[in-house]
């Protein structure tokens, strides 16, 4: 996998709010607008639930660059902030209830 930045040319692609998923915040939603990796880690990725369209839940960040604690669907994913600056998601402001939020 590549430790490149992603290309200008594919975030500006992209909304003018879609972030990666590094840069949202503890408790925010986002859909999954792209991930920039090599297909191995896509597809590991894929198979985790973390696919473009998919709704994610940050849970927890870990202070100085420490790994990202994500919920997608049900299924919960800790990963490297490595791979966190690979997902490109746009924030969702409509308030969905995850399954955290819920009495």
């Amino acid at each position: 996998m590549s430790n490149l930045p992603l290309p200008n040319a594919q975030l500006s692609a992209l909304s003018g709010d879609a972030f990666t998923l590094d840069h949202l915040q503890v408790g925010a939603q986002g859909k999954i607008a792209g991930i920039q990796a090599d297909p191995d880690l896509k597809q590991r990725l894929a198979a985790l639930g973390l696919r473009a369209g998919s709704k994610v839940h940050v849970l927890r960040k870990a202070v100085f660059g420490g790994p990202v604690h994500v919920r997608v669907g049900t299924t919960e994913v800790i990963m490297r902030l490595k791979e966190a600056k690979r997902i490109v998601a746009v924030p969702m402001m409509d308030g969905s209830a995850s399954p955290a939020n819920k009495p």
